[in-house]
């Protein structure tokens, strides 16, 4: 992939998910209960905000969220606003997290997880939520305000180039957010800079199963939906094991197709032959 094709890439999906911050607050300051994973068309301009072209008006936050893998506690513990229903799993419960740990969040979009991880790792541990999108960390410093928490941050930042310190981490989480970029294997490298020796990843992310056709590949509005940039599983494990990663575990997700579905900007449902949601588990060696 050229410089100029990432380049473009990371602009279309910074504009998108820009757009799909302002577009979940009314201006009663609330967020809306459908769930939208991208504006109308992200060529659109100021206005395509306020039009979905993808999701189910009829599938709520609250609904992609409990498919997600959600409970009813962690959907009340959080400030509202800050669950958007983007995501594709719940990497926080997979993520074990104790009291003290240092929790870092890739893509943090409105907080969600990083409120979640929190309240797991207490007064004495710390969450850092990173997003590239000023919107969205905007809204994100708006609910921590909201939640009065003290041990939460939110830091704009690349994922690829991410605002940490070495070794500063024991916890690397994210959801939905790796499959957007496009140097995944820059995401890994830096995710296993930032870690403590021992550290763990614990990401939700899209995956494909097979080669995805070109057509899927190059449609920019896929990609903003968390398809078009997946990676297969076999290229996924290959990266982290590049990357210095060990116990390397991916786990495909039963759920996978009525996440996706919701995705799918253009209906078609092609994508459900090529990409499954996935559990991604891997450990800095110690």
């Amino acid at each position: 992939m050229e410089t100029v094709e990432k380049k473009q890439i990371r602009e279309s999906v910074r504009d998108t998910y820009g757009k799909v911050a302002i577009s979940r607050t009314n201006a009663s300051g609330a967020d809306p209960s459908t769930t939208c994973c991208g504006p109308t068309d992200i060529s659109d301009g100021p206005d395509a905000a306020s039009s979905c072209r993808c999701g189910d008006p009829d599938f709520s936050v609250k609904q992609m969220s409990t498919t997600m893998g959600y409970s009813e506690e962690d959907l009340k513990s959080v400030p509202q606003g800050a669950n958007m229903g983007l995501g594709c799993g719940n990497p926080v419960a997979l993520a074990s997290l104790k009291p003290g740990q240092t929790v870092v969040d890739l893509g943090s979009g409105g907080g969600f997880d990083c409120f979640l991880a929190a309240n797991q790792v207490e007064e004495t541990g710390r969450v850092i939520g990173v997003d590239m999108t000023p919107e969205m960390v905007s809204k994100a410093r708006r609910n921590a305000e909201k939640a009065e928490t003290s041990n939460v941050e939110f830091r704009l930042g690349e994922i690829e180039h991410l605002p940490l310190a070495d070794s500063s981490a024991d916890v690397i989480m994210s959801n939905c957010v790796i499959n957007l970029s496009p140097d995944k294997l820059g995401v890994y490298r830096e995710a296993y800079r930032a870690l403590k020796a021992g550290g763990r990843l614990s990401v939700s992310d899209v995956l494909a199963t097979a080669p995805l056709p070109k057509e899927i590949r190059n449609d920019l509005a896929l990609i903003g939906a968390c398809v078009g940039g997946a990676a297969t599983i076999e290229n996924t494990e290959g990266m982290l094991k590049e990357a210095g990663f060990s116990d390397i575990k991916i786990t495909p997700k039963d759920n996978s197709r009525e996440l996706i579905r919701q995705w799918d900007p253009a209906k078609s449902h092609q994508a459900l032959d090529y990409v499954v949601s996935a559990y991604i588990e891997a450990v800095k060696p110690s």
